[in-house]
C-alpha cells in the first residue's frame, strides 16, 4: 500500500480521498462531533453560532474537507522546502491516517481548524533564513501568531516557537526581536483599544488564554494507551531515519528541521497547561509528528517496516471506528 503513495502522479491525491473517507468511515453511521469551548477562542464561537445546527452530510463534507486540505498542503509545503529527498504523497498519507488514531480527532474541533494556522506559521518561519525584508517577515509573522492565539487560545504556546526559530535562524539583531514582539502586541492592542472605546475593557481577560497545569485524558482505556504507543513507536522510527539523512541536507533545511523539531516539543505540552483543553488540543502536534514520522514511511528501501506500520495503524483505526460505532 506504502508504495502507491511513494510515487508522485496528481493521481495520488484520488487515493488520499479514499483514505481519508476510509479512516473515518464511522461517520457513515455517527454524525459528526463538534468540540465547542466558547472561552477558547473565536474559533470555537464561530462554530457554535453557524455549525452546530447544520445537516450531518454537510459537517461530514467539512470534516473531510478539512483533513484533506491540511493534509495536501502540508505535504506541498514540505516538498517546495526541499525536506525530503524525493517528491511523493507519504506526508499527506501520514497526516490522514493519524487523524483516526485518537476519538477526539474524529471531530471537528477548534484545535483541528487551528492546524492551518499552526502550518502557515511555520511556512512563514522558514522563510526567515537568508530573507531580503526579515523585518517585514517577522512583524507579519507576530501578527499571525497573535491572531491565531485569539481564533484557539491553547496555541499561545507557539510564542515559545517562535522565538526559538528567530534565535536560531537569524543573528541577533535587536530591532528584529521587538519588531515580532510588536506584532505579537498589535492585534490586543486594537482589542482592547476597541472594548475600552465600548465600555467593555473589564472583558478583556476573557480574549486571554488561561494558564492551569491539568492532566487532559478525563478517562483512560487500554487501547488508548495502545494508540499513543503506536503513535510514539512511531515518531522514535521517523526520527532514527530523520537522523541519519539530515546530515547530508544543506543548513537551511536543517534549520527547517530544527523549527520543525522545537513545534513538536512544544505542542504536545500544550493539552498539560492550558484550561479547558484536552485530547482533542493535542491534535495540534499532528503537523510536526506527521512530519517525522514521514521519514519512516518514505526513506527505507525496503517497505517491511513502512508496511508494517501503515497496516498496525489501520488496525488500529478499524478497531477505533469499531469502538465509535458501538457508543
Amino acid at each position: 500500500m506504502i508504495f502507491i503513495f511513494r510515487d508522485k502522479s496528481i493521481v495520488n491525491i484520488f487515493f488520499l480521498v479514499i483514505l481519508c473517507i476510509a479512516i473515518h468511515a464511522q461517520l457513515f453511521i455517527n454524525d459528526p462531533v463538534l468540540i465547542v469551548n466558547k472561552n477558547d477562542g473565536f474559533i470555537s464561537i464561530l462554530l457554535a453560532n453557524y455549525l452546530t445546527n447544520i445537516s450531518s452530510t454537510i459537517l461530514f463534507i467539512t470534516f473531510q474537507l478539512i483533513i484533506l486540505i491540511q493534509a495536501i498542503r502540508l505535504n506541498m509545503v514540505l516538498t517546495d522546502f526541499r525536506m525530503y529527498q524525493s517528491t511523493n504523497y507519504i506526508t499527506a498519507m501520514t497526516y490522514i491516517l493519524f487523524t483516526g488514531m485518537i476519538n477526539q480527532w474524529n471531530s471537528i474541533s477548534a484545535a483541528l481548524i487551528s492546524n492551518s494556522l499552526v502550518l502557515w506559521i511555520f511556512i512563514l518561519l522558514s522563510r526567515l533564513y537568508n530573507n531580503q525584508n526579515p523585518r517585514t517577515l517577522l512583524f507579519n509573522i507576530g501578527m499571525l501568531v497573535s491572531l491565531t492565539i485569539m481564533a484557539y487560545h491553547p496555541t499561545a504556546i507557539l510564542i515559545m516557537v517562535v522565538l526559538f526559530a528567530l534565535a536560531v535562524v537569524r543573528p541577533f539583531r535587536i530591532v528584529e526581536w521587538i519588531l515580532l514582539l510588536m506584532g505579537i502586541l498589535l492585534p490586543y492592542y486594537f482589542l482592547a483599544s476597541y472594548l475600552f472605546l465600548n465600555n467593555q475593557i473589564k472583558n478583556f481577560t476573557h480574549y486571554l488564554p488561561i494558564l492551569r497545569l491539568q492532566y487532559p485524558v478525563l478517562q483512560t482505556n487500554l487501547w488508548m494507551w495502545i494508540n499513543l504507543g503506536y503513535l510514539f513507536i512511531a515518531l522514535i522510527a521517523g526520527m532514527i531515519y530523520w537522523q541519519k539523512y539530515n546530515n547530508r541536507m544543506v543548513m537551511q533545511i536543517r534549520k527547517n528541521w530544527s523549527v520543525m523539531l522545537v513545534l513538536l516539543l512544544i505542542l504536545v505540552i500544550a493539552p498539560f497547561l492550558f484550561d479547558g483543553a484536552g485530547l482533542d488540543t493535542a491534535i495540534l502536534c499532528l503537523i510536526p509528528l506527521s512530519a517525522f514520522v514521514a521519514n519512516a514511511f518514505g526513506y527505507p528501501k525496503r517497505l517491511i517496516l513502512p508496511n508494517l506500520l501503515f497496516w498496525l495503524g489501520i488496525i488500529l483505526v478499524v478497531h477505533n471506528n469499531w469502538a465509535l460505532i458501538k457508543k
